[in-house]
């Protein structure tokens, strides 16, 4: 201790030397401990994992946390593990049979997201469905942002699974003018199928393709681009379909599934091979028709031909041309340099004592232009000498 220490009364420099003692123990001058390591991410526990038969399989859904357990946002997508197992005879899980079936790394996440949700597919042996039909699959699903802790189990489900058709293996996709027409052979079943089944519909998928992305090839669709993933478009009774919501230009995936019913439940097959259509408007409307001329006179002795004709149906048209000959059978010239946009034309560039063949066509939007209406004649009156 310094001088003014030593003449502290000596209960004061006790109470000093505690202070002092403290500030040292503390680190106040000592060396610092042994930093420790973080503690490793826990991601939140998935807890709306949903389940129900798709194909030859069980599709999983549910949301991928992006929080920590204690509320931090995770830097990246965590690592996805998937456990499949069994129930008891009372229904309740038994926790002993799940076993690791999957693990999808994080970085891939993003190809299993659809509608905000992760979508995966555990494909079952088809033999196994048939072997016991109705059999029950339940699952769990645990994600992981680090090697040394995983999250807690999720939410426990259960899905049964019964024996569906094969997929079907041929959809025929033709563009017509107004529909785009699905055909596909009736599916079949196994032979080892259980007796009784029997397809009662169909369901039809169709989705749109991003225009950047490429043509698949041989209608492999893993690495496509999608502007909007295929979704449910209609039911039906029959091996056929046609689409009339669909535009000109886009590119779009059909696929087709078959129902059965099973325990009153409807259940439908895996997604048939892809239909990759990108319809083109190469269909001219109908040749316009009821096309009548009249010659009115005018002043001098000039005169001039009016035209008209009935106003075309198409909601893509986009005018009419007007044609001119003076020999018949042959279409001649056009009259005007810009469409007509109404069905009448007055024509004042002929010449009294001539005789005009006049046709008419339609054009649509895309440019197509149809096969001319049936020609007409108009006769001019001779001026009187």
């Amino acid at each position: 201790m310094n001088g003014r220490s030593a003449n502290l009364p000596r209960q004061q420099r006790f109470v000093l030397s505690i202070v002092i003692f403290s500030f040292l123990l503390l680190g106040g001058c000592g060396a610092p401990g042994e930093p420790q390591p973080p503690s490793p991410p826990i991601p939140s526990t998935v807890n709306d994992l949903a389940a129900h038969q798709q194909g030859n399989g069980v599709q999983l859904v549910f949301s991928l946390p992006n929080r920590t357990v204690a509320g931090e946002k995770l830097a990246e997508p965590p690592a996805i593990e998937i456990f499949r197992g069994s129930l008891k005879s009372n229904g309740s899980p038994d926790s002993k049979s799940f076993k690791l079936v999957y693990t999808i790394p994080g970085a891939l996440a993003d190809s299993y997201a659809a509608q905000g949700k992760i979508q995966f597919t555990d494909p079952l042996p088809s033999q196994d469905l048939r072997a016991s039909p109705g059999a029950v699959y339940a699952y769990r699903v645990r994600t992981r942002a680090s090697k040394k802790k995983d999250s807690a189990d999720s939410n426990t489900v259960a899905a049964k699974v019964y024996p569906v058709p094969d997929r079907i293996v041929s959809l025929d996709a033709r563009v017509t003018p107004n529909a785009i027409e699905l055909s596909w052979p009736p599916p079949q079943f196994a032979a080892s199928a259980p007796s009784g089944e029997q397809v009662t519909g169909y369901q039809i998928y169709r989705g749109e393709l991003d225009p950047s992305s490429p043509a698949p090839a041989s209608n492999d669709l893993s690495q496509v681009k999608w502007k909007s993933p295929t979704i449910l478009l209609a039911p039906s009774q029959t091996n056929s379909y046609r689409d009339t919501l669909f535009d000109f230009g886009k590119t779009y995936v059909y696929q087709v599934r078959s129902l059965i019913i099973a325990d009153g439940k409807p259940v439908e097959s895996d997604d048939s091979t892809p239909a990759i259509v990108t319809p083109r408007d190469t269909f001219p409307p109908a040749a316009p028709q009821n096309l009548v001329v009249a010659e009115i006179p005018g002043e001098n002795g000039a005169v001039s031909v009016d035209l008209s004709w009935s106003i075309n149906s198409e909601d893509d048209l986009a005018g009419y041309r007007i044609y001119r000959s003076e020999q018949s059978g042959e279409r001649g010239r056009s009259l005007q340099l810009e469409l007509l946009l109404s069905p009448a034309y007055r024509d004042v560039s002929v010449q009294p004592g001539h005789r005009y063949w006049y046709v008419v066509t339609a054009v649509d939007r895309a440019g197509n232009e149809s096969i001319p209406s049936g020609p007409v004649l108009a006769e001019l009156t001779k001026p009187l000498p």
